[in-house]
């Protein structure tokens, strides 16, 4: 799923009502679907940064069976269908999953699922995943990383794409502890609605160490820049995006070797 930061207002909410936030009134998808991937569609954050910076990490993806996991309306998706891979989409949006059929067609393998429990798929089933903006929504990443292991090859390997920690550090005030994972909570506005969004913040190690206790070999950790062609068309984000972080990136390799290793 992806964010829409660079265009929308976010605005930071406490740490009390962050707690006492209703667990069903945030990350509500499929209440402002259609509002959220129009916003993101050709967004800087989106578009000139996240997309193209997985996309590169992904490289030659011909051939290539896909999972994106965390799908929303689809355009990473398709940019990979479009670079010659079979993609296969989930997300647990029926209504960004509706926005990803349209895009993609009617044949397309799209399937409601939640990350949070087992997935609808066998052993060894995908080359790659991309999860692209999707694991900071989950408050232990153990049990998904499993999963998503299970589903690769040996070699296969999971692209990912989170907030980065140091951003999300600064999100309270007083800053909480970095060395724990903690939630933050604030409201992205666009079309005149407020939404309010809740995520989880890592220390990078508790990251990179989810990684590795899944069974994942970390390979590359990113921390790109914008698209160039983003220059005269966001002068002033540009430079924004340029110069402080906003995302880090993961590329993490199930490890040849681990063929009939479980």
């Amino acid at each position: 799923m992806e964010h829409a930061t660079d265009t929308t207002e976010s605005v930071a909410r406490s740490a009390d009502q962050d707690q006492n936030q209703d667990q069903d009134q945030v990350n509500d998808y499929d209440g402002f679907a259609e509002a959220y991937a129009a916003e993101t569609e050709n967004s800087l954050v989106n578009a000139y940064y996240e997309r193209p910076a997985m996309l590169a990490l992904a490289g030659d993806v011909s051939g290539r069976r896909i999972l994106d996991a965390g799908c929303g309306s689809g355009p990473l998706a398709a940019a990979l269908r479009d670079r010659g891979a079979a993609v296969t989409g989930i997300d647990a949006s029926t209504g960004m999953l509706a926005l990803a059929r349209r895009r993609l067609g009617d044949d397309a393998d799209l399937r409601v699922a939640d990350l949070r429990d087992p997935l609808p798929f066998t052993d060894g089933a995908f080359d790659d995943v991309v999860a692209s903006l999707v694991l900071h929504y989950l408050e232990d990443w153990g049990p998904t990383l499993a999963e998503l292991r299970r589903v690769l090859r040996p070699g296969g390997r999971l692209i990912a794409s989170v907030d980065h920690p140091f951003v999300a550090y600064t999100f309270q005030d007083p800053r909480p502890d970095y060395f724990a994972t903690t939630s933050y909570a604030f409201e992205w506005r666009f079309h005149g609605q407020s939404v309010p969004m809740r995520f989880w913040r890592k220390p990078l190690h508790a990251m990179t160490d989810a990684f590795t206790t899944a069974g994942f070999r970390v390979c590359a950790i990113s921390e790109p820049q914008p698209d160039p062609a983003a220059r005269e068309l966001f002068p002033d984000g540009f430079h924004d995006l340029s110069t402080k972080p906003c995302f880090l990136f993961f590329v993490v390799e199930v490890p040849p070797s681990a063929a009939g290793s479980d």
